[in-house]
């Protein structure tokens, strides 16, 4: 099992049901989570060491914050406490062609008004991947540098650097956001970047084929991979959109000029969507970890994304175990 430890903010979501209007409830669901801290939880499901690296004030959230990760046996000796707030968002939950929306209200959080690195040296001694996602680098000019600084202090320690790109048009443009990654990405080993990020953050030329076939996400993972050698891995999620609460979802993966995709999965009714890039996410680095083929990896961690969207909260709750018996079932079969 590996060892690896990612960072960024966690946050409380308060969420209505489905039907109902943010301006008009009067009660909502109360989650904990954040990109990075969703991935951590997904790998210590799968029985990896794994640390998550954050700050939250110094009272009963903060607790709260520390107990959620916990309770999925994330190591939290790096969740430093102090500041003044933890940040929140709230989430108008979809339904039907309706999208869900969201609303944030995290300025001025403990964590991103950090001004320097505050944890201990050996932060990233003996680990084996660090992870990050732009979301953080998107919180503040003073993020931008840190998560560079703590990106090359992994990277002097011998640790491998997964990056989720993350884009968040609420946090920074897209001229803000590509600039950041021409510095970032020659740093990374494993992204998480697709066809959208291509184009629109990173400027490739569009491809001028079929759209939506095979050969177009090729062309974008090929052309990324011209711009940043250094990536060994790629991948990205297809998603086909029939409703808020139905999706198709498929994983595809990128390496040594080989293109992998993994089954499609048809989710209906989708209980909760967000932190199913997340569970993706910590599947790719699950596969990578376990020395997996690339196609074993890809087929799990697309498994592991579309259970997730079957569960309440922004983490996933699944195990290794009960991921490989839902690819080896089938979807919607009984497990006996």
């Amino acid at each position: 099992m590996g060892k690896v430890v990612t960072l960024g903010e966690i946050m409380l979501r308060l969420s209505t049901e489905a039907g109902e209007r943010i301006a008009s409830v009067d009660h909502m669901s109360v989650h904990y989570g954040g990109g990075e801290a969703n991935v951590a939880i997904s790998l210590a499901n799968y029985g990896h060491d794994v640390y998550f690296a954050s700050k939250v004030p110094d009272n009963s959230l903060g607790t709260a914050c520390l107990k959620h990760l916990q309770a999925f046996s994330v190591k939290t000796d790096y969740l430093l406490k102090g500041g003044k707030r933890l940040g929140s968002y709230y989430m108008e939950a979809g339904i039907g062609e309706r999208a869900a929306s969201v609303i944030y209200d995290r300025a001025g959080s403990s964590f991103a008004t950090m001004e320097e690195n505050e944890w201990p040296e050996d932060l990233f001694s003996g680990k084996d991947i660090f992870h990050i996602s732009g979301i953080t680098a998107a919180l503040s000019p003073k993020w931008h540098e840190l998560t560079l600084k703590l990106i090359q202090k992994a990277k002097e320690n011998q640790v491998k650097i997964s990056f989720d790109v993350n884009y968040r048009s609420m946090l920074w443009s897209q001229s803000e956001a590509g600039e950041f990654l021409q510095k970032v990405l020659p740093l990374v080993d494993y992204l998480s970047a697709g066809k959208m990020d291509a184009l629109y953050l990173l400027k490739v030329a569009p491809f001028t084929g079929e759209e939506n076939s095979a050969e177009e996400l090729i062309y974008y993972y090929e052309k990324m991979q011209e711009l940043f050698p250094n990536i060994s891995v790629f991948y990205s999620t297809k998603r086909k959109v029939h409703s808020a609460s139905d999706n198709e979802l498929t994983g595809t993966l990128f390496t040594n000029g080989q293109y992998y995709v993994s089954q499609t999965h048809r989710i209906n009714p989708i209980v909760d969507r967000v932190g199913g890039g997340d569970a993706f996410s910590g599947g790719v680095l699950h596969g990578i970890l376990s020395e997996l083929s690339m196609q074993d990896t890809i087929n799990f961690a697309c498994a592991a994304s579309s259970l997730k969207h079957t569960v309440y909260g922004d983490c996933n709750q699944f195990s290794t175990q009960e991921v490989q018996a839902f690819l080896k079932a089938g979807s919607g079969k009984i497990i006996r």
